[in-house]
């Protein structure tokens, strides 16, 4: 399972919101590229971007930042925040960045979103970001009457390559992932599911773990990283690639001798 980490902009700076709230932000960095680096020093294979000021404003802001993000490693990256409009995706794309993440246009404009994901094949993910089961548009700011498994469904026949659930009540909380909500949408839906909110310990990654057969390929970690809740290489060896698991133990003898 790929564990992504986090890398929340809100003017310039490297922030983490508590469930969501802009008032309620702490700041981490202020330069988000040394924080890139970092993680991707420490072994991470993929960053997770969002634009807080571009959610609220509806098209990109931090442009600059994310530039700087993309320059300064080399592994595949995904954005979202305010990618309302073609231009916008595109002008992330041309930065280099590998997937745009849409999301209160998947609720508003569902026929923007089936050209996008014609255009740009496999790039184009969808974040469904769920208050109580439903679906939140504007950064948060609005809740819609869409449920988040009916979403899902419908932007996977639209062709989107993989699906970002966060849980807000959960989101930098630290009380950990919305287990029943992953496995119905698991259960919904056949394309990636990435799940986001709430991770606050190796315990709550591997038992999102557990969800890996189910469709479950990925979670993204924010705030239990940057508080040192969680150590980056110990999540890594806990469900990543040459996880504990997956290491036969050294007995001083061998089983096929």
């Amino acid at each position: 399972m790929d564990v992504i980490p986090a890398i929340d902009l809100l003017e310039g700076h490297c922030v983490r919101l508590y469930q969501g709230d802009y008032d309620r932000s702490q700041v981490f960095s202020e330069n988000p590229a040394d924080v890139a680096k970092q993680w991707v020093d420490e072994g991470a294979t993929r960053l997770h971007i969002v634009d807080l000021d571009g959610a609220k404003a509806g098209k990109v802001v931090n442009l600059g930042a994310i530039e700087a993000i993309a320059h300064a490693v080399s592994v595949p990256i995904e954005i979202g925040g305010g990618l309302r409009d073609r231009n916008s995706v595109q002008q992330v794309f041309n930065l280099g960045i590998q997937w745009a993440i849409l999301g209160t246009i998947a609720v508003e404009q569902p026929q923007l979103v089936q050209e996008l994901c014609q255009e740009f094949p496999e790039q184009i993910i969808i974040g469904i970001d769920a208050r109580n089961g439903r679906v939140a548009t504007r950064g948060w700011l609005e809740t819609s009457e869409v449920l988040a498994t009916q979403l899902a469904v419908q932007m996977q026949e639209l062709g989107a390559a993989a699906i970002i659930y966060t849980d807000i009540h959960r989101d930098g909380t630290l009380t950990g992932p919305n287990l029943q909500a992953l496995r119905e949408l698991a259960a919904a839906i056949s394309i990636p599911i990435i799940a986001s909110g709430g991770v606050s310990s190796v315990t709550d990654l591997l038992s999102l773990l557990a969800l890996e057969p189910q469709g479950v390929t990925g979670v993204i970690v924010g705030r239990a990283l940057y508080t040192g809740d969680i150590l980056f290489k110990e999540a890594l060896r806990a469900i990543g690639p040459g996880r504990i698991q997956d290491i036969p133990p050294n007995l001083g003898f061998s089983t096929f001798a």
